[in-house]
């Protein structure tokens, strides 16, 4: 595991400043930054609408007395979105807007509960206590 993150951690930047040095040689500078400012700014503004969306629908299902099981897990999947927007890169804007969008982040959600089940009835699942 530790393997995983440490190639995630210093392969994902590696690659990301690979292709803004790329772009920048095909456009210039000056556009890719702006490029790069432009997704994170239309991110901030998709992830707050995203995210007040979601807050709304809790609360009403909260008043009618069912938990919002699934609009908590847009919540964080539009929380990491939005954390990932803020990383400048084009890699990390794009999963992020694919966390953001509402079309993209129900099959994402399909798709992460899926590898979860997986897990469980694999029967490879380990907790420990301190």
């Amino acid at each position: 595991m530790l393997i995983k993150l440490l190639l995630l951690f210093t392969l994902v930047p590696l690659l990301e400043l690979w292709i803004l040095i790329k772009l920048g040689g095909l456009i210039g500078m000056l556009p890719t930054i702006l490029i790069v400012a432009s997704t994170g700014f239309a991110g901030v503004l998709l992830a707050k609408s995203q995210g007040l969306n979601v807050l709304n629908r809790m609360q009403q299902d909260i008043k009618q007395g069912i938990l919002p099981g699934n609009k908590l897990i847009d919540g964080v999947f539009i929380l990491v979105g939005g954390a990932f927007l803020i990383t400048p890169g084009l890699l990390t804007d794009l999963f992020g807007f694919s966390l953001l969008v509402p079309l993209t982040r129900g099959w994402l959600k399909s798709a992460a509960r899926h590898y979860i089940q997986q897990i469980l009835d694999s029967g490879t699942v380990y907790t420990w206590q301190r």
